[in-house]
C-alpha cells in the first residue's frame, strides 16, 4: 500500500486543483516568466514541457522559488528524458504517448507519469500496466467534451486528463463531461501577452480559468 500512496496523493491534487497549467517555450526567460504568471493566478501544479529550452534547468529553478507549487514536466519520450527530469526534481511527468517502461520506471521514482492516449484500446492498456490516470491527446481532434463523455460510459475507473485543445471556454465542460482535470497550454498564454511581455494579463487569464473550474 505505501507504494501507492504517492499516487493517491496525486489523484487527490488533481481533484482539488483541475487545471494543470502547461508550459512549452523555447526561451527559458519566458518560460520562467509564464510560470511565476500562472503560479501568481493560484495555480498548484505546473508543467514544463521537456521540449522546452533548458526544460532541467527550469524545474530546478521553480522547484526552489515556488515550494508551495507542483512542478513536473511533459513531452517525455524515452527513459533517458524521465531519469533527468526526476534528477531535475520533477515531481510528475507526462508523455504524449504509452511506454510500459516508463510507467515502471516512474513508479520507481515514486513520482505519477501519466501517459497518452487517443483510442479506447490504448486507454484500457495504459490502464491494465498500471496506470491510474491517463491523457486523452489531443482532445481537440478527438470530439472534445463529447469524447470524454463517451470514454467515461464504460471507463469510468480510469481517470481522464484531457489536453491538446483545452481553452478558458471549454475546460469546464471538460470537467463536467468527467475529466478529473485539464492540461492547459497556448490558450493561456496569446501570442500577444509574451510578445509584450503582458504578464498580468496571462495571471488574470489564468484567475478566469481557476473560477470557471472551482465554481
Amino acid at each position: 500500500m505505501e507504494d501507492l500512496a504517492f499516487l493517491e496523493a496525486w489523484l487527490q491534487l488533481l481533484q482539488e486543483n483541475k487545471a494543470i497549467a502547461v508550459i512549452r517555450s523555447n526561451d527559458l526567460d519566458l518560460a520562467y516568466n509564464m510560470a511565476l504568471a500562472v503560479a501568481a493566478a493560484g495555480v498548484n501544479l505546473i508543467e514544463i514541457t521537456w521540449s522546452s529550452d533548458r526544460s532541467g534547468e527550469l524545474i530546478t529553478q521553480l522547484r526552489s522559488e515556488l515550494s508551495d507549487r507542483i512542478i513536473g514536466t511533459g513531452t517525455i519520450l524515452n527513459l533517458d528524458q524521465l531519469q533527468q527530469a526526476y534528477l531535475a526534481g520533477a515531481q510528475f511527468a507526462f508523455a504524449p504517448h504509452f511506454d510500459p517502461a516508463l510507467l515502471e520506471v516512474s513508479s520507481r521514482y515514486k513520482i505519477p507519469f501519466i501517459p497518452g492516449v487517443f483510442s479506447p484500446t490504448e486507454l484500457v492498456n495504459a490502464w491494465q500496466h498500471g496506470a491510474k490516470v491517463v491523457k486523452i491527446f489531443p482532445i481537440k481532434s478527438l470530439g472534445g467534451a463529447e469524447y470524454i463523455r463517451c470514454l467515461q460510459g464504460p471507463l469510468k475507473q480510469i481517470r481522464l486528463i484531457p489536453t491538446g485543445g483545452i481553452t478558458l471556454d471549454n475546460a469546464r465542460e471538460m470537467i463536467d463531461a468527467g475529466a478529473i482535470a485539464v492540461g492547459i497550454s497556448s490558450n493561456l498564454f496569446p501570442d500577444s501577452a509574451i510578445l509584450n511581455s503582458d504578464w498580468s494579463s496571462i495571471t488574470n487569464r489564468t484567475k478566469i480559468l481557476l473560477d470557471k473550474l472551482q465554481h
